[in-house]
């Protein structure tokens, strides 16, 4: 017993059996840790074969830009170079400087910038940022091979923020190769080539963060976001995925220092492609034109509506003589389909808009008094200036609790009607504390519909406000300064 005892208690490792045993262990946990490393390290990208065969396409490009001489109302104030050197030196850059209103210097140097790029033609078709090359006197292309080209601007769309150049004697330049932005998925490996800091052909690696964006500045791209290190000069170069094709054009960065802080925006190839073709083929860009003011969808506008969870863009504003007016879409529609592809978010509605062609018929189901409908909708062409569909503005959609609507209203005078083409409707004069000022009604705002009925005196706004119900949210119309919003209002 004791000896039995003796060996019990004994370490592993003082026999030959156990310490056997013991190696085997080891061996085996060794091989499993090794083995692990290795699926890990086989399942990360290597990039160096797509970067070796993709290079050669992406360019460096760098504009001069001439000072403009600026006309000043003070020219010809007592001011001559002599006395302006007796000022502090502050003094004497504002005076001489371009934002000065007395006009720039006569002495004031071209100023430079730089960008990337990328050749999506034998013949030296160039993609980039409308920002890298806008105001551009001269434009001069690097290739990778050092060599320096001039190029010429074909065009620009500022909406988009794409512009066409063509490499000057361009002759079987090397070409990247095209994908689908379409096909992206969130989580997927991309990396892009490009110019950060005038660092020729750098290369950063990251995933897709999403797809989708709507950035506030821009209605008609849905940009994709990535966590790719993208820097000032990185602007214009290509986002490849794993296939070495391109899949968007690197063009923001959201940043609080000036450099790259994990959120990067590039525009869908698909989009720039289009632009691209468009700009070579006709020299402009045209784009589907629907005519609405839309907004999103919120919980408490989804319940009053009748839907089960917020979807959809809810039409605020049918613009008059709009392909949406001639087709019968109306305020306080939710368009839930546009040609099949269901609406999520407000702001998948404009890119979908704007990439069908002008005089395409499109079909849009919408909700409307809680029934589906399809409704077919000639596109038109988006104009120059205004007629977008955007977001309207929304006002605070606070709770509250049941208590009178607390507000007077008054018949819309006629003055305010012509101006803003209303037939009907009533005008907040005054709101104190109760679920009008909780919904964001203030005074001056314009009601035209309550709970899905229309408004067109003080009489029936008494009628509608006296039928609401006191267990639900309802939808309240209302037009501010000349545009039109959907907020929500607990009786």
């Amino acid at each position: 017993m004791p000896r039995t005892s003796k060996v019990l208690s004994a370490p592993l490792g003082s026999y030959p059996v156990a310490r056997g045993l013991e190696a085997l262990v080891m061996l085996s946990v060794m091989m499993v840790v090794l083995w692990s490393q290795g699926v890990s390290a086989r399942e990360l990208p290597d990039f160096t074969e797509l970067v070796e065969d993709n290079s050669s396409a992406v360019v460096n490009i760098s504009t001069t830009t001439t000072p403009k001489a600026q006309s000043s109302r003070f020219r010809g104030m007592p001011f001559d170079e002599r006395q302006l050197e007796q000022l502090p030196e502050f003094f004497q850059d504002f005076f001489r400087g371009q934002q000065s209103p007395f006009g720039g210097s006569p002495n004031a140097q071209p100023r430079q910038s730089m960008g990337s790029g990328f050749i999506v033609s034998h013949d030296g078709y160039v993609l980039t940022n409308n920002h890298v090359v806008e105001g551009a006197d001269e434009i001069t292309v690097r290739l990778s091979d050092r060599r320096e080209l001039p190029a010429t601007l074909i065009g620009t769309d500022p909406r988009s923020d794409v512009a066409v150049l063509k490499i000057e004697d361009g002759d079987d330049l090397p070409v990247v190769k095209i994908g689908s932005s379409k096909e992206l998925k969130v989580g997927e490996w991309v990396f892009a080539i490009g110019s950060p800091f005038g660092f020729d052909h750098t290369v950063t690696a990251g995933i897709v963060s999403a797809v989708g964006r709507s950035l506030p500045s821009e209605n008609y791209v849905p940009f994709i976001q990535t966590d790719v290190a993208i820097n000032p000069g990185n602007s214009g170069g290509p986002l490849f995925n794993l296939d070495g094709e391109v899949v968007g054009i690197n063009s923001q960065i959201y940043t609080r220092s000036g450099g790259f802080m994990g959120v990067s925006f590039a525009i869908p190839v698909d989009d720039a492609m289009n632009v691209f073709r468009q700009i070579r083929d006709k020299g402009m860009v045209s784009r589907g034109w629907l005519g609405v003011l839309i907004q999103e969808v919120s919980k408490d506008l989804a319940d009053s509506f009748g839907l089960r969870r917020p979807r959809g863009a809810l039409v605020a504003e049918v613009m008059e003589g709009s392909p949406a007016e001639a087709a019968g879409l109306q305020s306080g529609d939710i368009v839930l389909e546009y040609d099949g592809d269901e609406i999520q978010l407000s702001s998948d509605l404009p890119p979908m808009v704007g990439r069908t062609a002008v005089g395409d018929t499109a079909r849009l189901t919408v909700l409307r008094n809680g029934d589906e409908m399809d409704i077919e909708v000639k596109i038109g062409e988006l104009p120059d200036q205004g007629g977008q569909q955007q977001p309207a503005e929304q006002a605070d959609n606070d709770n509250s609790s049941a208590a009178p609507l607390g507000m007077t209203v008054e018949p819309v005078p006629a003055e305010m009607a012509d101006a803003l083409g209303l037939k009907g409707g009533v005008v907040v004069m005054q709101v104190g504390p109760g679920p009008a000022y909780q919904a964001g009604i203030r005074p001056r705002d314009v009601i035209t519909e309550i709970n899905r009925k229309k408004v067109t005196s003080v009489k029936e706004f008494r009628s509608v406000v006296e039928a609401l119900p006191d267990d639900r949210a309802v939808s309240v119309r209302v037009i501010r300064e000349g545009r039109a919003s959907y907020l929500v209002m607990k009786p």
